[in-house]
């Protein structure tokens, strides 16, 4: 039995000195790294003659201290005289395990406030962060962000549910931003968050630049396009993506129509309309939808006439299989996502820069990609052949 071995047997019973003898251990053999690591570099051991007049020579050592889970360590970092030589054990100026680090951005992820996190590392783990140490750390995702802003995109996506949520930003004075996010289905029943961008508030413009930005990234064909009443946005589609289709956002119409009518009206207008999407086909669809009309038409006859207005766009879903029918009447489930990343950010009460929203937003993005890789929506995988036939 080494001496390794019979130090591990004696720590074996008592978990602080067994996290006392790995870290010395780790300490040790860190170091010893480090000086072989020089040893390399230089071509000679340390006392050697064949290092007399080399050109190079030892120059002392440097100390670092490294958190890792086994408690702090101290490093001696070795150095040329030449000034030449890079080590390669340790990454550049990390004083913390990846482990707190990966835990930091989480957290960060999950809404938790810079403050907040620097005062739950230290009291889980006895490390130090600062709320400035954690910002940076957080930084670290950035690059990642850029990246994904970036990336080429699918060639088509079955159906785009396209929403704006608001969040708090810190410009010159505090005020709420609209956040443009587009989520997509693919044929297959992938989805994923195709992209987001960020604004003072939301116009047309805005989506015409993000839809002609997701096009020239590869996004040349989809099907259907879903969102609620913004003006302009059929218009942007068409300039856009000519050839898809446009379904409106039933749940957004019923809210506009429970805003616009009486109080004691409200419950028994919502069932009526509610079963204009619960119709077996759309021939069924439209009658359920002019006997609404016929009902209400006396009684709240500007209501009326803004439907039928809208009548096409109300009904387009009744054009696509009934197993993916649940999931295209509607924006539900993009407003799930917001609703997710809404959450996370209300404990940061505002976000002092748009890089900062912009990375928060990217992470969530990135999380909810990574969460539903190769997942099929509900429905989709049923009718993937006939949902491949729409495109070209």
């Amino acid at each position: 039995m080494n001496d390794f071995t019979k130090n591990m047997a004696q720590a074996l019973f008592n978990q602080d000195k067994v996290n006392d003898f790995l870290r010395k251990e780790i300490q040790t053999a860190v170091n010893q790294l480090l000086e072989a690591e020089l040893t390399t570099f230089l071509g000679y051991d340390p006392y050697a003659k064949s290092g007399w007049n080399s050109g190079n020579s030892r120059n002392g050592i440097y100390y670092r201290k490294v958190d890792t889970q086994f408690g702090q360590i101290e490093i001696q970092v070795p150095r040329d005289r030449n000034g030449e030589f890079h080590q390669h054990t340790l990454p550049d100026y990390k004083q913390h395990s990846d482990v707190l680090e990966s835990m930091i951005i989480k957290l960060y992820a999950k809404g938790v406030t810079t403050s907040e996190i620097a005062d739950l590392i230290e009291k889980m783990y006895g490390s130090h962060y600062s709320p400035a140490q954690v910002s940076n750390i957080s930084k670290q995702m950035i690059p990642k962000v850029e990246a994904y802003h970036k990336r080429k995109l699918s060639d088509r996506f079955f159906c785009v549910y396209l929403d704006a949520t608001y969040l708090p930003l810190c410009r010159e004075t505090f005020e709420r931003e609209a956040v443009y996010i587009a989520i997509g289905i693919r044929p297959n029943g992938h989805k994923e968050v195709i992209d987001y961008c960020i604004a003072p508030s939301e116009n047309v413009e805005v989506w015409t630049e993000m839809l002609q930005n997701m096009r020239s990234r590869g996004l040349k064909q989809v099907e259907l396009f879903l969102s609620d009443g913004v003006v302009g946005m059929k218009t942007a589609l068409a300039k856009t993506y000519p050839k898809a289709h446009f379904q409106r956002c039933l749940v957004h119409v019923m809210r506009n129509i429970c805003n616009k009518v009486r109080v004691d009206d409200r419950e028994t207008i919502m069932n009526d309309f509610k079963q204009i999407h619960r119709q077996p086909n759309k021939t069924a669809a439209v009658q359920t939808l002019h006997a609404f009309y016929d009902k209400w038409n006396k009684a709240y006859n500007h209501v009326i006439r803004n439907l039928k207005d809208i009548e096409p766009d109300l009904l387009a879903f009744y054009n696509y299989p009934k197993q993916i029918r649940p999931s295209i009447y509607s924006t539900n489930m993009i407003e799930s996502f917001n609703n997710v990343v809404k959450r996370k950010a209300k404990p940061k009460a505002e976000f002092p820069s748009e890089q900062s929203l912009d990375t928060f937003i990217g992470i969530q993005a990135i999380s909810y990609n990574d969460r539903y890789f190769n997942r099929i929506h509900k429905g989709f995988g049923q009718v993937q052949d006939t949902l491949e036939s729409y495109f070209d």
